[in-house]
């Protein structure tokens, strides 16, 4: 009987540590699996509409389970209650928001040059539907970005992402107060790089259409009865074709500046 009580009082030992153990393991995967959720939810390649959930689940629980094998999560289940839980699960969110964010914005520079080019071109109201994203876009900036993500994916970019969700856990462990302070400003300097890498890609393209006003108000000028506005539609178009098919191979050196921004972005 003594023999057998030990035995009943050994295996609910056994079955309680192996709980403990699983709870453990589980919050962590669960913590994991919230911040990898939350980045790939805004990057513009795997956060495409064309691309099938099922793909999109499948992708994210195998790069969570091999984080959550080599990240220590330094939280005790027994002491977290159901609120902390969730206080957790909502910083690993925010994280993972934050460096997501800022990639996009980083990436949304190249159809933001193609939307100055389009302006240029009398091409504003232009929309095609996208067949990635689901929305409507100009034409000329949705190819700017999908020859440059196919650029990006040819260089093993898709490694750049899994180094900066490795490096966001050296940085910002699992279950550490976000600094606020530090994410918002590595957003607003992403904004302002947009921004800046907007008009950089498309400054050439604007000096030639610079070129091309001042011919056409010479013209203007010396040729009065002479319609501009007519002359300068079909003009303008060309141009830019033009000049988006001269510079379009150029477009390949951004792939390494792009590399180059993150790791001035990124608070990591």
């Amino acid at each position: 009987m003594q023999t057998s009580t030990s035995y009943r009082n050994l295996r609910g030992f056994g079955c309680r540590k192996s709980m403990e153990l699983i709870n453990e393991k589980l919050l962590g995967f669960v913590m994991v699996l919230t911040r990898i959720s939350a980045f790939f939810l805004i990057l513009p390649v795997f956060g495409w509409k064309s691309i099938p959930v099922r793909i999109k689940v499948a992708m994210t629980i195998l790069v969570t389970v091999f984080f959550s094998m080599i990240i220590p999560v330094p939280i005790e289940s027994k002491q977290v209650s159901v609120v902390e839980s969730v206080l957790l699960l909502t910083n690993e969110a925010t994280y993972g928001l934050a460096l997501g964010l800022i990639v996009a914005f980083v990436f949304a520079s190249v159809k933001f040059s193609g939307r100055i080019i389009e302006r240029q071109m009398g091409l504003a109201m232009a929309q095609i539907l996208d067949p990635l994203s689901g929305e409507n876009t100009q034409a000329l900036g949705a190819l700017l970005e999908m020859i440059f993500i196919l650029l990006f994916l040819s260089a093993n970019g898709h490694h750049l992402f899994l180094l900066i969700i490795s490096r966001s856990y050296e940085t910002f462990p699992a279950g550490s107060i976000p600094t606020i302070p530090v994410l918002a400003g590595g957003i607003i300097k992403a904004g302002s790089t947009l921004l800046m890498a907007g008009l950089k890609l498309s400054a050439p393209i604007l000096a030639a259409f610079l070129l091309l006003m001042v011919v056409l108000a010479v013209f203007a000028r010396m040729i009065p009865e002479m319609n501009i506005l007519f002359i300068s539609l079909p003009m303008r178009v060309g141009m830019g074709l033009l000049m988006v098919a001269i510079f379009l191979p150029f477009i390949n050196t951004f792939v390494a500046e792009f590399a180059d921004w993150m790791g001035k972005l990124l608070p990591l």
